[in-house]
This record gives C-alpha cells, structure tokens and sequence, in this order.
C-alpha cells in the first residue's frame, strides 16, 4: 500500500511506502484522478519508480516536482516502447530523461534549440534507440503543439541507450565523438566523402565504435588479419596505421595491433564500394 503525498496530475502520484516509508512515483492511467494527499491506495499494475536509486539524479525529489508530469508521462512510454522492443531497460533514467525533454521543450518555446553535430552517426550507431525515441513525435505534438527536431531525438536516443546499456548519457556521446574524428581521419586519407547510408559505412561505424570500447576496456582482438591485409590491401593497412596511432593519442589509450587488419578491411570495403559507385 502507499500513501499519496502529492498528485502531479490524474496519471502521476508521488506517494510514500507504507511498507518501506520511502518515496516512490506512481504512474498509471487515471491513477491520480479524484486522490487526496494522505489517502491510501494498492499500486498493483501500476509503473513504480523508487526515488531513491535514480540514476545521474542529485535531488529526485526536488526534480519531479520541477518536471512537468506530462514529459515523466512522455520518459515512461519510452522506456516501455524500449522494453517492448529491446527486452530489458534500466528504469532509473526516468528522471533525467523526463528532465531532458522538459528542458528541451523549454529550449524550442524560448527559440534556443541546440544543434546536434553528430545525429548522423547516432542515427547509425544507437539505429534501434532512434527509432524508440521517434515515438515520442506524436505524443509530443498531441500535447505541446511542438515538433521535435532530429537533432533532440538524437539527444533522447543517446538516454535511451543508457537505459539498455551500462553506458551514461556523456560516454555515449564520447563513443560517437570518436568514431566521427575515425571517420573523419579516414574520409581525408582516402579523399572521398563516405556514403552514410551505405552498408560498408554501417559496418565501419560499427566496427570503429566497439574498437573504441575495447580500447577503454583493454579488451583485444585474438585473431590477427594483420600479415593479410598488408600484403592484399597495403593502401588501407597504410591508412588504418595512421588512424589507430591517431585515435590512441586521442583517446589516450593504446590500440591493440590486431585492430589494424580489421579496421584495414573496413576501409577496403568502403574504397571499393565508392569506386562501384564512381564506375556506375
């Protein structure tokens, strides 16, 4: 049983636990319609969020009260679209999440939008939680008359990995910021501008981003393709050298050899797949 200490609005309670006297959050429809402050209730079927052990948050209590209920409404979806399609989601980030959409609701209203520089390589790299965080489009345009941009859904796809991932919100962004500068580093030793939307590019992104992993993991490939790829492909060995002595001075970490015969194939796919292209 919990005991209300406030009603956000007819979906969202904030209640304490008769059994444990700790906060809680109550989400379910029409959960808060016609409740008084101390009147008992049963949550049973209801969304339950424990206030104390949220995730990236300093002062839960103080934070829900800031939120407008409806974007906790709007985090709650989200994290049960990305349970539905993913399977497990850590439900600790509703806070910061609802946190966010408030604040960037507040940013579009104000005419302050923040740019997002790396929403292509999110879009690929985080593909399954864009597209969880496309979902809240609808919601928010019923509610707020406000279209979201690709660069805050951008932004919202990167909380929600944090949910599905032992990632926070910061390192994730950290992860795209690196494999945007590999990439970079690869377009100018090639000379040519990847296709984003090609399955060559997919597979390099993805493969730059677990490289990047297991460098701040120190995690190694054990299989070396090293000796093939210099002797078949000395070109993308060459440019593969240079980018992993760039990419360990960026990340401060050493990369482990065997990630050069790798990272050399995936640059020989993508040079073969632009000169299909340029031929055709």
């Amino acid at each position: 049983m919990y005991r209300v200490e406030k009603v956000l609005n007819h979906n969202v309670v904030l209640a304490i636990s008769e059994e444990d006297k700790q906060e809680y959050l109550i989400m379910q429809k029409g959960i808060g319609f016609g409740k008084k402050v101390a009147e008992r209730f049963d949550a049973e079927d209801a969304q339950v969020y424990s206030l104390v052990d949220v995730k990236n948050a300093k002062d839960t209590t103080s934070s829900v009260k800031e939120i407008a209920p409806v974007y906790l409404e709007a985090a709650n979806m989200l994290l049960d679209e990305t349970q539905k399609r993913i399977g497990k989601v850590d439900r600790s980030v509703l806070i910061p999440l609802a946190d966010h959409i408030d604040f960037a609701i507040r940013r579009i209203k104000e005419q302050g939008e923040i740019s997002n520089p790396l929403i292509a390589d999110i879009q690929v790299l985080f593909h399954m939680e864009y597209k969880v965080a496309e979902q809240i489009l609808p919601f928010i345009e019923e509610n707020e008359g406000i279209t979201l941009s690709e660069s805050e859904i951008g932004y919202i796809a990167l909380h929600i990995h944090s949910a599905i991932a032992e990632q926070n919100v910061s390192s994730s962004m950290q992860v795209a910021r690196c494999v945007r500068e590999c990439i970079n580093l690869i377009e100018k030793e090639i000379n040519q501008s990847i296709p984003v939307m090609t399955l060559s590019y997919n597979r390099l992104m993805n493969h730059v981003r677990y490289m990047v992993l297991r460098a701040e993991q120190n995690e190694e490939i054990k299989l070396s393709m090293n000796d093939y790829m210099e002797l078949r492909f000395k070109k993308s060995y060459g440019i593969a050298t240079y980018v992993c002595d760039e990419m360990s001075k960026i990340l401060r970490v050493k990369l482990h050899e065997n990630e050069l015969g790798y990272l050399a194939m995936h640059i020989q796919r993508c040079i073969e797949e632009i000169e299909s292209e340029i031929q055709e």
